[in-house]
């Protein structure tokens, strides 16, 4: 398959590390600098410019502070396509949280929509 043509509806599970992202930042520009790294990860990850966090997501990052984000986080990125018409993409990325009580020996996986 070519580099720019990708299956258009995929999900996948990804883990974040957010400790290395957030590293040597203001106290308090951490927490919106981790959620500006997850969309800009979905972004890379899925190739679409539009991303939308779940409220969960965004509650997950911001539970313990603005000075103190999860050091990793799993989520879910689905590629969806756009209801709208008059939207200039045809796809978004829609990221979600995935709550896993450890993150050792996890792996990029494909989730199956089924």
């Amino acid at each position: 398959m070519a580099p720019g043509n990708k299956p258009d509806l995929v999900t996948r599970d990804y883990t974040i590390h957010l400790s290395k992202r957030v590293h040597k930042k203001q106290f308090k520009k951490r927490a919106p600098r981790a959620i500006k790294e997850i969309r800009k990860f979905a972004q890379k990850a899925m190739g679409t410019k539009d991303v939308r966090i779940d409220s969960n997501l965004n509650k997950h990052v911001w539970a313990t502070g603005v000075k103190n984000p999860p050091v990793r986080v799993r989520v879910r990125l689905s590629r969806k396509r756009n209801e709208d018409e008059e939207a200039e993409e045809k796809l978004y990325t829609f990221a979600q949280l995935v709550q896993v009580s450890t993150f050792k020996g996890l792996h990029t996986e494909n989730v199956d929509n089924a």
